[in-house]
């Protein structure tokens, strides 16, 4: 399905049982990066749905219209993110009021250095702590500065693997597919050598064998391609690709 706006395509399509990829694609005219970019977030519906980042101020209208065209977005009960960043969660407090029993869901290093910023009361996740919101579980992961920011951190869908992985394989271009199984460590390491936006942090093997341990078969991009496969796999594959370099930089 597609929402239309003068120089921006918006779809939206099920990437997962009841996991839809919400992406606005942003042509090559409208950002300096060869091939245009994506936005995208994850509405996942159940008893007590979750918006898993909302885009910056300007696409509210964009990701609100998307949303609706498979359930009210005044049934939204979470507004999730990894961090605290506008394509993050931009219009976060947009959708808090037009959904009023919503409430942002992070993790607790982002709800106590952000908090003020959100018009209601965040959830907030422990390292490894889990949620349920009907038929499916979601579990939060603590992963400062994986790739940046202190307070980042992921989500877990239990039930069908998906990781929510946040800046993680960010991809470049606007006309990918939704969902693929090809290769996205190619295209998100060229994105990075052009823009390198890790913290390249001493943990970061270690939070990525994190990840890697929970076995994701769907990886939720922000940015880019979902992609299905072996996850663990693909995640250590990130991971030896930085400890290479970062060795060879000592």
């Amino acid at each position: 399905m597609t929402v239309n706006q003068p120089d921006l395509k918006t779809t939206i399509d099920e990437v997962g049982d009841r996991i839809y990829r919400i992406s606005i694609a942003l042509p090559p005219s409208s950002i300096p990066i060869p091939g245009g970019f994506t936005f995208n977030q994850y509405l996942i519906v159940d008893d007590e749905p979750l918006l898993f980042h909302t885009g910056g101020r300007p696409f509210f209208q964009l990701v609100k219209t998307a949303i609706e065209k498979v359930m009210p977005v005044s049934k939204l009960k979470y507004v999730g993110f990894s961090h605290y960043e506008q394509d993050e969660c931009g219009s976060l407090n947009e959708f808090l009021a037009v959904a009023p029993q919503a409430v942002p869901l992070c993790g607790h290093v982002n709800a106590m250095i952000n908090g003020a910023g959100m018009d209601r009361a965040p959830r907030a996740l422990t390292d490894g702590e889990s949620l349920k919101i009907g038929d499916k579980v979601l579990k939060w992961f603590d992963a400062p500065h994986l790739p940046h920011a202190w307070e980042c951190g992921y989500l877990f869908e239990e039930t069908t693997r998906t990781l929510l992985c946040g800046d993680l394989f960010t991809q470049p271009g606007a006309s990918g597919a939704a969902l693929t199984e090809s290769d996205i460590l190619g295209p998100s390491e060229a994105m990075r050598g052009g823009m390198d936006y890790y913290a390249h942090s001493p943990n970061t093997q270690k939070l990525l064998e994190k990840l890697a341990s929970q076995n994701p078969l769907l990886l939720a991009c922000m940015h880019g391609s979902a992609w299905k496969g072996m996850g663990a796999k693909l995640l250590r594959e990130l991971s030896d690709v930085l400890a290479t370099e970062n060795t060879l930089k000592v």
